[in-house]
């Protein structure tokens, strides 16, 4: 592990005790739990290692279905439009989950090669996609949860969204789950049989280590339990693990919830003015009052921060 790191975990511990309002409510903390939902980005066509997409696929749909839970699945369109992508997206959406819009070629919109009209065509196109099934769903989720590099192309997106009857996707909880999964996927295709334990225990623990920080620092600022929406992949991992990730959260008194009823809660409808913009709404929102500087890292999750671990653990 990074000193860096190290450090970073230090101050996550201290941060818990040295922010904790003693105007909280102790007894109503205890019998709030905390609430998280599930949501899926990009969408997978192809097959990994061993696995077929039509059986990875269906796995994670299981795993959801096995728990009653709903996820959202918001989609990139860019060279899907053929019978593996109609496949993934039928499936989702006869499975009763919401299909949303992630973009049609996951752009940088913080890049200066990006302008407000390359993006806003973006949306358009991928709109195209998905409008036709009976789970689409009016939310939009920037690839890399960056939201514009200047005031213009901040302001104009938000107000494009408006206009289409869009709203923001935001994430409250973020992680590096797609970095486990590609050192997972790396491994089974060196090894089709080799040992993933170590992987599943390394996803669950990262998962719920990110998800207690952001739930922290959301009680400081909202001074209540707010309905979390995770960021995940759609991805091998995910198809393995999840409902491990289900069976550890509700262990440790956590409830799962739709993704679509955690959007009813009003932390997604607040606007940041930071710019750059983006993140987890709940990092923008603590960048954003100045008072939490000594815990906020940026980028906010990163493979770079998980490599160290991971390489000592030979994963």
């Amino acid at each position: 592990m990074k000193r860096t790191e190290t450090l970073f975990m230090i101050f996550t511990i201290l941060f818990s005790a040295f922010y904790y309002d003693p105007t909280l409510n102790a007894q109503n903390q205890k019998k709030t739990k905390p609430k998280i939902s599930f949501t899926f980005d990009d969408g997978s066509i192809n097959d990994i290692g061993p696995y077929k997409l039509e059986v990875w696929n269906q796995m994670l749909l299981d795993n959801l279905k096995k728990n009653n839970v709903k996820a959202v699945l918001f989609w990139t369109g860019m060279n899907k439009t053929n019978d593996k992508g109609n496949y993934v997206l039928s499936s989702w959406n006869n499975a009763g989950h919401k299909i949303a819009n992630h973009t049609y070629s996951h752009p940088y919109f913080s890049s200066k090669k990006i302008s407000l009209d390359d993006f806003k065509s973006e949306l358009l196109k991928n709109d195209s996609i998905i409008n036709k099934y009976p789970e689409y769903y009016k939310y939009f989720r920037f690839p890399y949860l960056k939201e514009g590099n200047t005031p213009e192309k901040v302001n104009g997106f938000r107000t494009f969204l408006k206009e289409k009857g869009y709203r923001n996707g935001h994430v409250s909880i973020d992680a590096s789950d797609w970095y486990i999964d590609s050192r997972l996927v790396k491994r089974l295709q060196e090894n089709p049989n080799a040992d993933i334990s170590g992987y599943k225990k390394y996803y669950i623990e990262h998962l719920y280590n990110r998800a207690v920080f952001y739930d922290s620092l959301s009680r400081q600022m909202t001074k209540r339990s707010i309905s979390h929406v995770l960021l995940l992949h759609h991805n091998l991992v995910a198809a393995l693990f999840l409902d491990d990730v289900i069976q550890y959260f509700r262990s440790k008194g956590w409830d799962i919830i739709d993704a679509d009823k955690a959007y009813h809660d009003d932390i997604y409808k607040q606007e940041t003015t930071a710019v750059p913009a983006g993140e987890s709404i709940i990092w923008s929102l603590a960048k954003q009052s100045g008072k939490f500087e000594n815990v906020l890292r940026y980028p906010a999750e990163d493979g770079e921060y998980e490599n160290d671990a991971m390489n000592k653990l030979g994963l």
